[in-house]
């Protein structure tokens, strides 16, 4: 099993920045990728990005394209999303999430965490 743990959610004003953090731990050899997803209050749950742990290399959604950086750190095994020029629609909660190759590619992620909150007021 995989454990992930978000930090560094919180209240910020439109324009500002916030950085969170998740936390890997337990049988991580076998995650190839990890993302980030938000969950505003009545809305689907959306795909922010996600990292491929070997290499990098990484993918957003248009809505945070430009915006927001996923980094990871394999030595700490922390995934990090640096969240710029954030916007009240930004507001949600920000959960981390990893799997395999191949279950990702497929939309699947097997691991959750329990998520952070990131308010963003105009």
């Amino acid at each position: 099993q995989v454990q992930l743990v978000e930090s560094g959610g919180g209240l910020v004003q439109a324009g500002g920045s916030l950085r969170l953090s998740c936390a890997a731990s337990g049988r991580t050899s076998g995650t190839d990728r990890m993302g980030w997803f938000r969950q505003a209050p009545g809305k689907e749950r959306e795909f922010v990005g996600f990292i491929q742990w070997d290499d990098g290399l990484t993918y957003y959604a248009n809505s945070v394209k430009g915006r927001f950086t996923i980094s990871r750190d394999k030595a700490l095994n922390i995934m990090y999303l640096q969240m710029n020029s954030l916007k009240p629609e930004d507001t949600a909660v920000y959960r981390c999430a990893s799997g395999d190759l191949v279950a990702t590619i497929r939309g699947r992620y097997d691991w959750w965490g329990q998520g952070t909150q990131v308010t963003v007021s105009s």
